[in-house]
């Protein structure tokens, strides 16, 4: 039985508005009728929104529950990346994401994780090989190879970093990359490689660099990574190369807007917005080869209805013709699954976040706000009876990462910029590999928050031993990354325990956001693994020679 809905019609490709029908017969678009007068009153319908690089356990959610927050606000699909849970439970991680996705009405589409793990410098707990992504990749439900963190091996044509390269190239599959700061002939020879597209550009002049050399840039505002200031002037001139992603999004957050922000933001500034709706909407479709409706005749039926195309406030949303939202309620309905873990490690205690002197290598991490790239400074912390501990008045806390898959020496090392004044918040969502991180201002918090997580067998967490009834933890039991909760439960769940790691005096934006991202090797400059402190630059744990 068909159906009909009213209102004007944003035909992006032409670049054209008109008031019409647009007719839905068995989930696809029959025909777009026009109607004789333009009624200016009517709502706009556009394609869905795409979020086109996304990995969904960074919202702490499974991908049922990522969905039933994301159509709320007008996004039908995403290009997701599911390395996440792929570096802690292998190949049983990712099809745990694809079987789940395809419980509710959303199109996912998952990639074949290309750095499981991301270096050798870490422990994850799984590793895919060539053979493992060539496996994945000859899966219909699989659309593109990962993003190619391992840019030196490009670079450098590691052998197995070719063969997964080539397994796309055989599949005719796209290759997504991930290279910081590259530029000149470097980024030529990484996108010459077969690469073609990037989501880690943080000025627009790398940005252009690498158009020019036939890439396409994603522009990325997430909950930590916030590149959209930067980058979104560049699609007034590259509109067929530019796609708008989130990369990582919590679930407060997700709560409050997706893609549509991004929308909002970018005709705010001016842009035209057939440009704007092109990198939302048409260049991820058209790039990934995506099952996904733009809003034509004999195409899925997967399409939004807005109040205006300014602030994009979505009334009703449509997937395969199934209305899955209307009026920021979702209708999207879900069950709970299995779940599927990977977490073996012991309790700590507070010797165990000892650092001596003697094993200091002469740099702390600075954070910044908003991005995943750190500084490195040179300073001594504050030294007592021989050890070197916290040092509130300077800002200079403790991190720590310890080992979830097995019981071995935590690692250390000092970091600027949480502004913590007690107490301390621990994680087991830590790129890539997931060991449990955390910094704090005494070892005995440390050591509270860590043991919450490895209670909960993965969670993120705070404590203050000083003040037991402040401890909190939103468990994670999903490989440690996910909750199998309501998401608008957990949303909430997290909008508490964000509110605590700032009422210990956290000045950052998103504490656990940033904290998940200091163990991520391959975003220069100085991080923290489960082996010890890692300078990026030099691509070696620091204190070592190549």
């Amino acid at each position: 039985m068909g159906f009909t809905v009213k209102g004007n019609i944003v035909d992006i490709e032409s670049k054209e508005i008109f008031s019409g029908e647009v007719f839905i017969e068995q989930g696809f678009i029959k025909s777009i009728e026009r109607i004789s007068s333009y009624e200016k009153e009517l709502p706009y319908i556009i394609p869905g929104f795409i979020d086109a690089h996304v990995h969904i356990e960074s919202s702490m959610l499974i991908p049922a529950e990522f969905a039933k927050l994301a159509v709320v606000h007008g996004t039908v699909a995403t290009v997701s990346d599911p390395h996440e849970i792929a570096n802690v439970c292998g190949i049983k991680g990712v099809e745990y994401m694809i079987e789940n996705g395809k419980t509710v009405p959303f199109k996912f589409h998952f990639g074949a994780p290309s750095c499981v793990p991301a270096t050798v410098y870490e422990t994850a707990g799984a590793a895919l090989d060539a053979n493992a992504v060539d496996e994945l990749l000859s899966r219909k439900e699989i659309y593109y190879l990962s993003e190619m963190m391992n840019f030196p091996g490009v670079l450098h044509h590691n052998e197995e970093v070719f063969a997964k390269i080539d397994s796309a190239k055989n599949y005719d599959k796209p290759v997504d990359g991930h290279a910081p700061g590259l530029r000149g002939e470097e980024a030529k020879k990484y996108i010459e490689a077969g690469i073609s597209t990037d989501h880690e550009c943080f000025t627009r002049e790398e940005a252009l660099d690498k158009l020019k050399y036939g890439m396409k840039i994603l522009i990325r505002e997430g909950s930590a990574a916030k590149n959209f200031e930067a980058l979104i002037e560049l699609l007034n001139d590259h509109e067929n190369d530019i796609m708008f992603c989130s990369d990582d999004k919590h679930p407060d957050s997700l709560v409050k807007g997706h893609i549509n922000d991004l929308c909002k933001r970018a005709v705010a500034k001016g842009i035209d917005v057939f440009k704007v709706l092109k990198a939302a909407c048409i260049n991820p479709v058209k790039h990934y080869k995506m099952d996904v409706g733009i809003l034509q005749p004999g195409t899925p039926a997967d399409f939004i209805v807005v109040e205006d195309l300014k602030d994009f406030k979505v009334m009703a949303t449509y997937i395969n013709g199934e209305l899955v939202a209307e009026n920021g309620r979702s209708n999207i309905k879900t069950e709970s699954l299995p779940i599927i873990n990977n977490f073996n490690c012991s309790f700590q205690n507070t010797n165990d976040f000892k650092i001596k002197t003697s094993d200091f290598h002469g740099e702390i991490i600075e954070a910044l706000d908003e991005q995943l790239i750190t500084n490195k400074l040179a300073v001594v912390p504050k030294e007592e009876n021989g050890f070197y501990v916290s040092d509130p008045e300077r800002d200079i806390l403790k991190i720590v990462v310890v080992n979830r898959y097995k019981d071995a020496p935590v690692a250390k090392a000092f970091i600027k910029n949480f502004g913590m004044k007690h107490g301390a918040i621990a994680s087991s969502v830590a790129h890539d590999s997931h060991n449990i991180i955390a910094v704090g201002v005494d070892d005995k918090s440390i050591a509270d928050a860590v043991n919450l997580v490895i209670k909960a067998k993965g969670g993120v967490s705070v404590a203050d031993y000083s003040n037991p009834d402040l401890n909190l933890i939103l468990p994670l039991p999903i490989a440690g990354l996910m909750s199998n909760e309501n998401g608008y439960k957990v949303a909430e769940m997290y909008t508490k325990i964000d509110a605590a790691a700032k009422q210990f005096g956290s000045t950052l934006s998103a504490p656990f956001m940033t904290l998940s991202f200091m163990a991520l090797l391959v975003i220069p400059h100085l991080k923290l693994s489960d082996k010890g402190l890692f300078d990026g630059d030099k691509f070696q744990l620091a204190g070592t020679e190549n």
